[in-house]
């Protein structure tokens, strides 16, 4: 399959059943866009300036106009050449097409064996072609706030979505590569690159039925439209059977008056409150009376009957569409690509981090269960913590820990959005010898005007990236954290620049390969590469808000603080897995390997040594006091086995759902009780038999049996902060060795080398070179260590 999703998103730093996905798996979308004008930023900048086009809009506004103020002529979006209007999207789409169609006939017509050896480069070219427009379209439909440019965007990527997936099971293109992947001469001649770009293209292809005939063909894009309409439904039509349940007054006297009063409705019997939402788990979290959170938490995980006979009919086409491709469940299709590789082996990996996280559950519920006593003065060694007890007894064990330490909050007048940057660049010039560059924008080049342009600068190679910071908060902007690659590496070769140059004389070769966009060119090796375009998007409070002080930057909390340090890992990795091939670029790798760099950065955001590179008072310049992150810690890690309990719950009903049952089970399928067999057997807590929790596991779209990768990559992150980080002791957070170590055993390959040869080169254990079953245990055994 030449195509899939690439972006990356995180609602939040740890996913929760409820609300948008929180990390979206980048799928592997052979393709890219990119974006970028060609000049670089001024001489003898420095990270001053970086903060300041951060902090001060003023300064930013000046800074901005810089390039601006020397033509009026826009460059187009990204700097592409087509996008200078909307309707140059159609442009765009019908000039992708023409150049697809002469990469299909060249593959299509390889006849000998110096032509089949260019195979996996022209499937390459055509990959990235698709994604020049489809990555970018995709993108500005879900951000730009122009409903014309949305528009012209949406029309784009349906005509290239369609044109894919005729690509997609055309026999042909199949026949051509698994013909040359089969001569071992021409194999043989290859690069690992290409040799790798070929077996995972061959394997796409075979999982998209494009070995069957005409008519079971058909059947299975039947089948994947299906799945793609109700999925679309399912996530749509996510709400609780009850919008709002009714309490008498005193049931809530314990719940904040100030989050009850914009979201209720008083009566002459009591308050109506909505039964999901901030008010909804501010209440479960607050109400004292048992018998009102037991009311409100089934009320709030009780999903109507026509979503859960949306999920099932989900499930069984999925189903159905594996064994069509003679696949035993949906999960054994999905896994065949990432590290687990089977549905075994994330049983393995599974059943050996619940052992792990065993000691530290029982010890939290043993603690909840004794405040559960000591509240209702009963010694009754029947009783038990309820589901509808875990949030409000964590979060009492939260507060006396926070009146303890008897000290206010004002860790966020540390964390000033330019200082935070500011330090992003600090630490990856520390680790890998990259910084951070704003450069003034070209008319037309953003699609808001509080977007910044960061140039990525490697000191040795100069400019290697180019990043686009979408980060404050406007109408109509999804809240969503996400990172999106727009385009992905790429190797130009001398015979591409040729072609071009014959095809169109009359035209600039570059502006014909790139449309405009940003390429850097290596003298001295006479290479060519295209760069890597990312673009990160927040929700943060927009400076020009503030009322009594127009100089008050944007003030970061903590959370928020991981929040784009885990964004800035997906970023680190596109920007330094520039591969030759684009399939294999940057994020394009194994989607449960893909979250490591980023669940890594987050324990970087709270070491002491990375602190001091950047953490001051925005008034003050006072350091911050580190105590505030280590009281900050110590709170949030209260209650992490019983969260990470819930997270393996959740990942072993992904591998249920997308197991062969949802065919096989007798008396026919029943997704309730499925997830109650599966809380019954692992959970230490029972689900309410009363609820249907699944119906709003939006997850289970994205995911697909995969949902386990989150888990896996934080055991995996918490093992190379110890080993290769040693755990931030002595400022080993801030050395080169361990970053140039990452750097080379990780994040250089991008996917063009297997994960497990990646873990085993990183921290020295052949065990895990092969994976398997095996090797995922053992990495179950590490524990989830945040």
């Amino acid at each position: 399959m030449l195509i899939s999703p690439c972006r990356l998103h995180r609602a939040s730093i740890r996913p929760t059943l409820f609300g948008s996905i929180a990390v979206q798996h980048q799928s592997r979308r052979r393709l890219a866009f990119a974006a970028a004008c060609q000049s670089c930023a001024p001489e003898g900048l420095d990270d001053t300036v970086l903060r300041h086009v951060f902090d001060s809009q003023s300064f930013w506004r000046n800074f901005r106009r810089a390039r601006e103020s020397t033509t009026t002529q826009s460059r187009g979006l990204f700097g592409n050449r087509y996008l200078t209007h909307p309707q140059g999207f159609l442009d765009f789409s019908k000039a992708t097409v023409e150049k697809c169609q002469q990469l299909v006939a060249s593959v299509v017509g390889a006849s000998t064996r110096e032509e089949q050896c260019t195979i996996p480069y022209l499937l390459d070219r055509l990959s990235d072609s698709l994604c020049r427009v489809l990555d970018m379209a995709d993108f500005v439909r879900s951000t730009h706030p122009d409903s014309s440019w949305r528009q012209a965007s949406t029309e784009a990527y349906a005509m290239l979505f369609e044109f894919m997936n005729v690509l997609n099971t055309t026999p042909d293109l199949k026949v051509r590569l698994e013909g040359a992947l089969g001569d071992p001469e021409i194999e043989a001649r290859w690069n690992n690159e290409e040799r790798m770009v070929a077996q995972i293209l061959l394997r796409d292809f075979s999982k998209s039925a494009i070995d069957l005939p005409d008519e079971q063909r058909q059947a299975f894009v039947d089948f994947s439209n299906r799945i793609s309409q109700l999925g679309t439904k399912f996530i749509k039509d996510m709400r609780p059977e009850l919008s709002s349940i009714s309490f008498q007054h005193r049931q809530l006297k314990d719940v904040d008056p100030l989050v009850l009063q914009h979201a209720t409705r008083r009566h002459l019997t009591g308050i109506s409150i909505p039964t999901v939402g901030p008010v909804a788990v501010t209440a479960l979290r607050s109400m004292k009376d048992e018998a009102a959170r037991q009311k409100l938490y089934i009320a709030g995980r009780t999903a109507p009957k026509a979503q859960l006979q949306t999920l099932q009919d989900f499930l069984q086409t999925r189903a159905k569409m594996a064994s069509l491709s003679g696949y035993r469940s949906y999960a054994d299709m999905n896994l065949s690509d990432k590290l687990a590789q089977s549905p075994a082996a994330v049983n393995s990996f599974l059943s050996a981090l619940s052992k792990d996280n065993e000691l530290q559950t029982q010890q939290e519920m043993e603690e909840m269960l004794l405040l559960k006593r000591l509240e209702q003065g009963d010694r009754d060694t029947s009783l038990q913590i309820e589901a509808w007890d875990r949030d409000y007894y964590q979060t009492q064990q939260a507060n006396k820990q926070r009146s303890r330490s008897r000290r206010p909050d004002f860790m966020s007048a540390y964390f000033s959005l330019g200082t935070v940057m500011q330090g992003l660049s600090r630490l990856f010039t520390q680790l890998y010898g990259v910084r951070f560059e704003p450069v003034p924008l070209c008319p037309g080049e953003v699609w808001d005007p509080d977007v910044r342009r960061l140039d990525v600068i490697e000191e040795n190679e100069g400019r290697i990236a180019v990043l686009y910071c979408d980060l404050f908060a406007r109408p109509g902007k999804s809240p969503n954290p996400a990172h999106f690659t727009l385009r992905c590496s790429r190797h130009i070769s001398i015979s591409e620049i040729k072609e071009a140059s014959v095809l169109h004389p009359n035209l600039d070769p570059m502006q014909v390969i790139n449309d405009g966009m940003a390429i850097s060119h290596d003298s001295s090796k006479d290479t060519t590469y295209q760069l890597p375009t990312i673009a990160l998007i927040c929700d943060f409070e927009d400076p020009s808000d503030h009322q009594n002080d127009s100089n008050e930057p944007t003030l970061l909390s903590f959370r928020n603080v991981q929040t784009i340090f885990h964004e800035m890992g997906h970023a680190i990795h596109s920007i330094l897995g520039r591969t030759a091939c684009q399939v294999v670029s940057g994020t394009r790798c194994a989607t449960d390997f893909a979250e490591l760099p980023s669940v890594l950065m987050e324990h970087f955001a709270a070491d002491a040594h990375v602190l001091k590179l950047f953490a001051r008072h925005w008034q003050t310049d006072a350091p911050l006091p580190y105590e505030m992150i280590a009281e900050r810690l110590a709170i949030e890690r209260r209650g992490q086995g019983v969260e990470t309990e819930q997270q393996i719950l959740l990942a072993m009903l992904d591998q249920a759902y997308h197991s062969d049952l949802p065919l096989t089970m007798k008396g026919g399928f029943d997704s309730t009780k499925v997830l109650q067999d599966v809380w019954d057997r692992y959970g230490s807590v029972k689900e309410p038999r009363e609820t249907s929790a699944q119906g709003f596991f939006g997850h289970l779209v994205e995911y697909g049996g995969t949902y386990y990768s989150y888990l896996f990559d934080r055991a995996i992150a918490g093992k190379v902060w110890q080993e290769v980080f040693d755990g931030g002791r002595d400022g080993a957070a801030v050395r080169r060795e361990g970053g140039q170590r990452f750097r080379n055993e990780v994040l250089r390959w991008g996917g063009s080398r297997d994960g497990w040869k990646c873990l085993a080169g990183l921290l020295g254990d052949e065990r895990l070179r092969d994976g398997g079953p095996e090797a995922m245990a053992e990495v179950g055994k590490w524990g989830v260590k945040d």
